[in-house]
């Protein structure tokens, strides 16, 4: 036997060793970064049978799950208090523990820059924190959403920094097996796939949202869909980390595409004295051929706003002019300039001027009745208000607090939603139509009312107050 033959021998029982560990519910699963996907995917894991570490370096949330405690409204305290109570799942801020995984789930953030260029600084130290832990057979995935190429050309290199090695070498999802015996063997185990939450979504948990799979080789694409089989209803196997990559990217653009549109066509409608909602509703009686999107101030949440700039930057990569993608990145963009300026207008018909108004903003989340804030475009709204003069505060039920973040700090706290409250105000303006809210009470109280979310459609008093932007 050749010493080649003895080590690809030797190197595939590292695959064959993490098989039988992850079917048997043995393999320690570890969860990098325990955000909005981070926290319900270890959750997740450690509810299917895996001793599941959470690794954060903020160690205001190790301490809150170390008492059982929720920081995200969607996940009851009880969900982390079960896992817990098993001893299934912990929470640490020490990443010397990471050796000890046998799978290791990178989701951390991956945002734009001021030049709204990829800003992969997190994805970056946090491989360099799994390579000085690496060991033979482990298997890492990162969920991070990213450009197609990420996982293999920033990830993989500081991976082998530690001196183990994991080949990229092409396989096909129909011939994986056979695909996954004849290639060379790696050190350890390297794949992409891509997060899926949605916040609040009762329909969709983390569970039953299909898990798409895409690695470096195949035997990385065999242990990765393992892991996922084990705590998923169903997964997707693609025949490479940046299909699995683009897949995201696809996904969001998708809708961010369509919500451009939607949103350039509320502009007409404005212009032309028509009511797109009542366009949107018709238009949607047809069974077949339309999906209807809706216009709202602007992009947000973790994807949308972020995923087109990613892959128009990569794009110009290979001199390709992603014009389509770009053009409905600006759209969207420039919502929050449409709505300061319909507030500046609605004001001024009633002689008062933008600067030196006091304007309420109802709903700072990104979308209804969720209490994440991340590239919500009502920060951006408030900024704008701010800049133009007015005094700005808001309500939101979900979010009591808007502290520093990377790129605002209002030092603001949600003020209560009462008829005294809505009176001191020259504008109470709809950015998020949360649930709670009480918008019979908001219309006959304030003196004019600016909805971008269409929340007073059903108010049939006061409509004179009412401008929708």
């Amino acid at each position: 036997m050749s010493t080649t033959q003895s080590a690809f021998r030797s190197e595939v029982s590292l695959a064959a060793q993490l098989l039988s560990r992850i079917q048997s519910r043995q393999a320690k699963v570890g969860v990098i970064g325990l955000g909005y996907v981070g926290l319900p995917l270890s959750l997740l894991f450690a509810g299917s049978g895996f001793d599941t570490t959470g690794f954060d370096v903020d160690p205001k949330k190790v301490d809150s799950l170390g008492r059982g405690e929720s920081y995200i409204k969607h996940i009851s305290p009880e969900a982390i208090q079960k896992v817990s109570g098993q001893k299934s799942f912990r929470a640490t801020s020490d990443f010397s523990g990471l050796g000890e995984m046998d799978a290791i789930i990178i989701c951390v953030p991956t945002p734009l820059d001021e030049y709204r260029q990829p800003d992969l600084s997190y994805v970056r130290s946090t491989a360099k924190a799994v390579a000085a832990e690496l060991r033979a057979g482990q298997l890492i995935v990162l969920e991070s959403t990213t450009y197609p190429g990420t996982t293999e050309e920033e990830v993989l290199p500081i991976l082998e920094e530690s001196g183990l090695h994991c080949p990229a070498v092409p396989y096909s999802t129909n011939n994986l097996a056979v695909d996954a015996e004849a290639a060379p063997s790696p050190d350890f185990f390297l794949a992409f796939s891509p997060e899926r939450e949605d916040p609040g979504n009762p329909k969709f948990t983390t569970a039953r949202i299909p898990k798409v799979v895409g690695a470096v080789n195949a035997q990385s694409a065999v242990t990765a869909q393992a892991l996922y089989e084990s705590a998923f209803e169903r997964t997707e196997l693609v025949s490479s980390s940046r299909a699995a990559e683009m897949t995201k990217l696809l996904e969001n653009i998708y809708r961010c595409v369509n919500i451009a549109m939607v949103n350039e066509m509320k502009l007409l409608c404005e212009r032309m004295g028509i009511d797109i909602w009542e366009v949107i509703k018709a238009a949607s009686s047809k069974p077949f051929g339309f999906h209807p999107f809706y216009p709202g101030p602007g992009l947000g949440g973790h994807c949308i706003p972020i995923d087109p700039f990613y892959l128009t930057w990569k794009a110009r990569e290979y001199e390709f002019p992603t014009r389509f993608i770009e053009l409905a990145g600006e759209i969207n963009s420039s919502m929050p300039f449409h709505v300061v300026k319909g507030v500046a207008e609605a004001l001024d018909r009633r002689r008062k001027t933008l600067f030196g108004s006091r304007v309420l903003v109802l709903g700072v989340a990104y979308k209804k009745d969720v209490d994440d804030v991340r590239e919500s475009p009502a920060l951006r709204i408030m900024e704008l208000l701010q800049e133009h003069g007015a005094s700005v505060d808001y309500h939101d039920p979900h979010v009591p607090r808007l502290g520093k973040m990377r790129k605002y700090e209002f030092g603001l706290e949600s003020v209560a939603l009462t008829a005294e409250t809505l009176r001191q105000y020259d504008c109470v303006l709809i950015a998020t139509d949360h649930t709670a809210c009480d918008y019979d009470l908001v219309v006959k109280e304030s003196s004019l009312v600016a909805d971008t979310r269409n929340a007073t459609s059903q108010i049939t008093h006061n409509r004179e107050k009412i401008v929708r932007l």
